[in-house]
Formats: structure tokens, sequence, C-alpha cells
């Protein structure tokens, strides 16, 4: 990933965290493992001491064998143990994409992943490299996904796209339900298969999609147009502007559930993570800078959250791009990113804990239980 998420520029590396529920063992061993890109390569920790690290996916410049991930993870919610990931190894030829795992292992230092799949859309016209982001899995297996389109500048060009199983293979059937999203980010995909997909430029905000969607990249599907690329386009879709931008959520990247029938939003630049009722209305912050502290050539104490995920128990995990300000301008800072938890006590959120420091552009996160 060489631009940002939410509309200024720097130069980066991708990133991705996500959470699984590892089946290992007994009740006592059945702890969430994070998984993260870092480098474009795929890291899985520990998540309780001493955070334990693997590379369970090399990047391809040091393995011939690997492959270059990044964007949220979303693993199918059948136990399966395969996942959606951002795919760009060697982009533009072949292009960017998104990679369709399988997981193998159980534990932390035992992981090997094996590419299974791949799915590529065509991208709209736009000044910044094609960047697979979110995924988002309904009940009946079918796969939401966005890319971000235009990053920095340009008119909004970020697409939401519908996948039909399988999934297996490099031929996989869309069809497209948005094509002019601003700078899209996080998916999010509730238990009525409402999907929520956050926007950090143009048209930032988060916008809900409701069902029902397309059911094959047809006509008969309800996919009868073409957007200006030749790829299927649906007939229509039921679009609302859940939330506004605002100064809690000015720049929204990423979305997920709380344990407490609400959503949390978080967004990069003001370092702010957010809750709202599920009718879109303000109901605090889980996270934000200290009191006096101002983004300037240190990053903020408590991170610059990007991507969230929300395990059982409630406790929210947040990838920190580590975003400064420079003399070149605003980035993130030289392996400054860094991969932390907010734990809850009687419904109040605790300072968070660093899990990982020193990482290259962490930026999605994504939970299986």
């Amino acid at each position: 990933m060489k631009q940002n998420h939410f509309g200024i520029r720097f130069a980066g590396v991708a990133g991705l965290v996500a959470i699984l529920a590892c089946g290992c063992g007994d009740s006592e061993e059945r702890q969430p493992i994070a998984f993260g890109a870092e480098g474009n390569r795929l890291l899985a920790y520990e998540t309780r001491e001493p955070w334990a690290v693997q590379t369970v996916i090399e990047r391809y410049s040091e393995d011939p064998g690997g492959w270059d991930i990044n964007g949220q993870i979303c693993f199918k919610p059948d136990g399966s143990g395969r996942f959606i990931a951002g795919e760009d190894t060697g982009q533009p030829t072949p292009p960017a994409g998104y990679g369709f795992f399988q997981l193998a292992g159980r534990r932390v230092g035992e992981l090997s992943a094996t590419r299974v799949g791949k799915l590529t859309p065509t991208y709209q016209e736009s000044r910044s490299q094609p960047e697979p982001y979110g995924c988002g899995f309904l009940k009946d297996g079918r796969l939401l996904t966005t890319d971000v389109g235009n990053q920095s500048s340009g008119p909004p060009t970020g697409q939401l796209i519908i996948w039909f199983p399988p999934f297996d293979g490099d031929s996989v059937s869309y069809c497209k339900l948005d094509i002019g999203i601003g700078t899209a980010g996080g998916i999010f995909v509730d238990d009525q298969d409402r999907a929520y997909v956050a926007s950090a430029r143009e048209t930032a905000g988060v916008f809900r999609f409701d069902p029902p969607y397309p059911t094959s990249n047809q006509a008969s599907g309800g996919c009868g147009r073409l957007d200006a690329t030749g790829a299927p386009l649906a007939d229509r879709v039921q679009r609302e502007n859940f939330i506004v931008a605002n100064p809690n959520s000015p720049t929204p990247n990423a979305v997920a559930p709380s344990a407490r029938d609400s959503l949390y939003v978080s967004s990069v630049f003001n370092g702010v993570i957010a809750e709202y009722d599920f009718s879109g209305d303000f109901i605090r912050r889980i996270l934000e800078p200290p009191a006096g502290e101002t983004l300037g050539p240190v990053p903020f104490s408590t991170g610059t959250p990007m991507g969230i995920a929300v395990d059982r128990s409630g406790r929210l995990f947040y990838a920190d791009l580590g975003i400064r300000v420079s003399e070149t301008g605003i980035g993130p800072g030289r392996l400054a990113g860094s991969y932390r938890v907010i734990e809850f006590i009687d419904g109040k959120p605790q300072a968070p804990r660093t899990l990982a420091s020193g990482l290259a552009f962490p930026d999605g996160a994504g939970v299986m239980e």
C-alpha cells in the first residue's frame, strides 16, 4: 500500500489485523489469535503474554512462495479456517484483488496458510493504484468487499462489490453494488445482513446498505447494468447515510460491533474510536488522545486507530498506524505502528494495552468467533 485510506498523502506499507478465535484443545486454551500484516507479511500474535509472534505468510520479495497481503481479514463463519484478505502480489500484473486462503494449525508457532483462490474485480479510473481493503460475509456465504478508490484527491471511486461462491480458483463471479464511495474502508455485516461501510473522504461517514442484494451477476439476479469498465453493476441498491462525518469521526475508516448493541467507528486522523447506537446517534468516545496532546513529530500516545475488532468478551482491538506530522507531510512514522487492546471494567474503557509495537502500517481488523 503506497498511500493512505483517510484522505491525506503519505507513503506506507500495507497492513492489516484480524482476530481469530482458535479451536485449540480445552477451554482455557481457546484464546483469540491476532493476525497482522507488516511489511506485506501476514503475522500472527498471541493475545496474552508473552505475545508470541509468527510469520504466517512471508512477502513475495522475500519468498517466491509468499504473497503480499493487505486490508481487512474476514474468516468464513463456518469454522473452516478459510479467510479473505487483500492480496496485490506483483500488481499491476496480475491486478490487485482478494486472496482466499486456508489456515492450518492451532497455535501461534504452528500456523500456515495456503492460497486457494483469487478474487479480482475491475477498478474505476483513479489517481491511486487499486487498493483492496474491506470484507464481510453474508449469512448465506456471499461476500462483500470494498476497494479504496481515490485516496488523497479526485472524485469518489471506491467500490462495494458482492461476490458469489465458490471462491476457490481464479474466476469468481461478482456484481458491483456501488462505484462512488469516497476512500472506502472497513465493512461490518450485522445479523440482518445489513452492511455498514466506512468512507473517509468526499462522502465521509458510514453508509448502511440493506438487503436484498443481487443473487448473481446476471440481469435475472438483479445485476443487469454495466459500469464504465464493462463489469456487472446492480440494478438498484438500498443505501443510506447512517452516520455523517462529525468532530468525533471526521474520517471514518472502519466499523465494528460492540458487546452492548452499538457500533464503534475508528477515525485515524483525530485518533478517536467513537461509539454510536443503531440509529446512528453518538454515544461516547472509547479512545481519544489525552487532553493537551496534538499531532506532531511524535504520534499520539494512544495511537491513530484504523482497523478495529471486538471479541465475544467485548475487548476492543485496534490497529494503530502511528501517524505523525513531519517536514514532508502527514503520514506514519517509520516502524511507528502498533496493535493494542482496550478492556472494559463495569462498562468503562480502560487505558489501551500494547500487544505489539514497531509495526509498519497495520491498517485492518476483523473477528471470528
